[in-house]
């Protein structure tokens, strides 16, 4: 059995309460056909983004379910020939397959997070190394002096 997910948009002619006993009667063609429910939600009313047969909102309904491929093609023309359905999908859902992690870039010395740093040898005495030389005020004058007198 594969796993899949249908979802449909019920039209907004009916209430609510007509569009759960339809949402009921699919579950229970599904079931019918040796299929297992894995979730099913409840209608849910909303504003369609662009209108579909002429209706500016339906009723939203996602049910997730196991069934085989063969009875599949049933629940498709039951749901093709049901005039109040504006639209429906259904998806092959895969299982989640887990990737290993990536190895991730160095991390940045200077990050802004409070963790203290992890310094390696090599990088403790490159820090070592680096002269720290202070530049007087009359040395950075003379300099300017030179650069702007040629």
């Amino acid at each position: 059995m594969k796993t899949y997910e249908l979802t449909y948009i019920i039209s907004s002619e009916i209430t609510s309460e007509e569009a759960g006993v339809m949402a009921k009667e699919f579950i229970s063609f599904i079931e019918s056909k040796e299929g297992i429910i894995l979730r099913s939600e409840n209608p849910v009313a909303k504003t369609l983004s662009y209108p579909i047969k002429k209706f500016g909102s339906g009723y939203f309904v996602v049910l997730e379910f196991k069934i085989e491929p063969e009875k599949l093609s049933e629940l498709r023309e039951k749901l093709e020939k049901e005039v109040k359905i504006l639209r429906h999908v259904i998806i092959i859902k895969n299982p989640i397959r887990i990737r290993k992690e990536r190895r991730s870039a160095r991390k940045s010395l200077f990050s802004t997070e409070t963790e203290p740093k992890n310094i390696t040898v090599a990088e403790e005495e490159i820090e070592e190394k680096k002269p720290v030389k202070k530049v007087e005020l009359e040395d950075i004058e003379k300099k300017l002096d030179e650069i702007l007198g040629e």
